[in-house]
């Protein structure tokens, strides 16, 4: 039987920290328990109007709210949403360019949004910055994002509904189903047909 309740989980951080990798395999697991999914892309490399040091607060404006667009449009399309990235880390990126003020009041936004995923994976930055075409190599950069994300986290993400994973454990042999089967938990239903399912939180 389908879901009754679509869940939504989160793979946040910084840059370069296996994230996309993260998206990939755990949707691969929920998609061979028979599970319906999709995939939310990191919408900051569709942006127009810049990136990583350089960008302005408008840059980082259209990225919020491009990754609300993006969930919108794909929650409804399967019983699980993966994202590569929330609102929650992309607005670590706002506060950075505008020094932690709010020019565009979307700070109530993120507070309500945040409450929408159902389950949030964070990896630590554990691992080398490697180039890829897109994303910064400057240290100091992702350092930054990090202190960040450490002083927002708890304000906006209940710790029930927070996991944190070293990014270098995310290889080939990392257990993708103990976190499917949480989720699955959270929302109240069964990762595999005919399992019995029990809350959790």
């Amino acid at each position: 039987m389908p879901w009754q309740r679509n869940a939504k989980i989160a793979f946040i951080g910084s840059h370069s920290v296996r994230k996309s990798n993260a998206v990939h395999a755990f949707a691969s697991t929920v998609g061979r328990a028979g599970r319906s999914v999709e995939v939310g892309r990191e919408v900051v490399r569709f942006n127009p109007l810049g990136l990583n040091e350089g960008a302005t607060p408008e840059a980082q404006l259209w990225v919020l709210l491009a990754q609300v667009q993006q969930e919108l449009e794909l929650a409804p399309r399967a019983e699980v949403l993966v994202t590569d990235r929330s609102v929650v880390d992309n607005f670590a990126y706002f506060l950075r360019v505008t020094d932690g003020a709010d020019p565009f009041a979307v700070e109530p936004l993120i507070r309500h949004w945040a409450q929408t995923y159902d389950l949030s994976i964070r990896l630590l930055p554990d691992v080398e910055l490697l180039a890829d075409g897109v994303r910064s190599t400057n240290d100091a950069f992702r350092d930054e994002i990090e202190a960040i994300l450490d002083r927002i986290l708890p304000e906006y993400l209940a710790p029930e509904r927070l996991l944190e994973v070293p990014a270098s454990a995310v290889t080939a042999d990392f257990d993708w189903w103990a976190i499917a089967e949480r989720l699955a938990a959270v929302v109240g239903e069964p990762l595999v047909e005919g399992q019995l399912q029990v809350p959790v939180g």
